[in-house]
C-alpha cells in the first residue's frame, strides 16, 4: 500500500516580503524620490543655504504658492495658466506645419533632399537662440514665446513623421497601388495608422523641447508667465523660489506625461495584445511519495 504525504507550502518570511516590496516598480520610484530628498538634506549641511535652501524651506514656499500666498506679481495659477496657453498654441502650430512637411519628406525623395539640411539645423539649434531671436524680432509679449515654442518643436515633428512614413511596410503600399487605392485613402488608412508610434514620439519630444524653449523665452523675452516668475525670484535673490518653481516645472511635466500622454497612448494602442512578463516561481518542493 502506498501513501502520499501532502505538505503545506511554506509561507514567505517577512524578509522575503520586504524584498518583494522593494523590487516593485512603484517602490523603486518612491525610493528614488526619498533618496533625492536625503541627498538634498545632506548637501545643505555643507553648502550655504543661500545657494541650496533646505527641503523644508522649499516645501513651505511651494505650499504658500499653492495657497496663492505670494509677493510675486503673478500667482502660481496665473503664471502657469498663461504658459500653458502659449505652449498649446505653439505646439498646435508646430504640428500643423510639421505634419504635412514630414509626410512630404517621407513620401518624396526630392522634398527630403531639399529640406534635409534645414531640419538638421533646426534640431541642432539651442532653444535659447530661438528665444533671443524671437524676442529681438517680436519684442516682449505673447508672440515671442509662441514663436519660440513653434520653432523649438517643429523640427522634432518633421523628423519623426518623416521617419514614420519611411517605416511603413512596403508590402502594404504595393498592395494599395495594386488595388488602385487613391493617394489620399492610402495616407488615411495605411500611412496614418503606421505613423502612430512615431506621432507619439514627436508629441513627447516636441513637448519636452517646446517646454524648455517656452521657459527660456519667458525669461528673456516676456514680462509674464512661469519662466518670468522664476526670473523674478532670481532677481529677488530668493533661492527657495528658484528651486520651488523648478520643482513645479518637474511636477507639471510628470503629470502631463502620466495623465495625458500615458492615457492617450493606452487608448490609441488599446488594440495591442498585452503580454505578461511575470516569471512564474518554481514550486517550493515536490510532494514526497512513500512506497510501502
Amino acid at each position: 500500500m502506498s501513501a502520499t504525504t501532502l505538505r503545506r507550502p511554506a509561507l514567505p518570511s517577512s524578509g522575503a516580503k520586504l524584498v518583494n516590496v522593494l523590487k516593485a516598480n512603484r517602490s523603486a520610484r518612491i525610493m528614488s524620490w526619498i533618496s533625492l530628498l536625503v541627498a538634498w538634506q545632506l548637501a545643505t549641511l555643507v553648502i550655504p543655504s543661500e545657494l541650496i535652501p533646505p527641503p523644508a524651506q522649499v516645501l513651505e514656499f511651494m505650499w504658500n504658492e499653492v495657497r496663492a500666498v505670494t509677493v510675486a506679481p503673478e500667482t502660481l495659477y496665473m503664471s502657469f495658466g498663461l504658459s500653458f496657453e502659449r505652449l498649446g498654441v505653439g505646439l498646435a502650430i508646430a504640428f500643423a506645419i510639421g505634419t504635412p512637411i514630414g509626410l512630404a519628406m517621407g513620401m518624396y525623395k526630392p522634398v527630403e533632399h531639399f529640406l534635409h539640411d534645414f531640419v538638421v539645423v533646426g534640431l541642432a539649434m539651442p532653444s535659447l537662440v530661438w528665444a533671443l531671436v524671437a524676442g529681438m524680432w517680436f519684442g516682449f509679449g505673447n508672440l515671442a514665446p509662441v514663436i519660440t515654442v513653434t520653432l523649438a518643436a517643429v523640427t522634432f515633428v518633421v523628423i519623426n513623421i518623416a521617419e514614420g512614413v519611411r517605416n511603413v511596410p512596403k508590402e502594404l503600399l504595393d498592395m494599395s497601388a495594386a488595388y488602385g487605392v487613391s493617394r489620399w485613402r492610402t495616407i488615411r488608412h495605411v500611412i496614418f495608422p503606421s505613423l502612430m508610434p512615431f506621432f507619439f514620439a514627436a508629441l513627447r519630444y516636441g513637448f519636452a523641447n517646446a517646454w524648455k524653449g517656452l521657459v527660456l523665452a519667458e525669461v528673456w523675452a516676456s514680462t509674464s508667465g512661469a519662466g518670468w516668475v522664476i526670473k523674478f525670484w532670481y532677481d529677488a535673490h530668493r533661492s527657495q523660489g528658484i528651486v520651488g518653481y523648478a520643482l513645479f516645472f518637474i511636477l507639471v511635466a510628470i503629470l502631463i506625461e502620466r495623465l495625458v500622454f500615458g492615457r492617450l497612448s493606452n487608448y490609441v494602442f488599446r488594440w495591442r495584445a498585452t503580454t505578461s512578463r511575470e516569471i512564474p516561481e518554481p514550486a517550493s518542493e515536490a510532494p514526497a511519495k512513500e512506497g510501502a
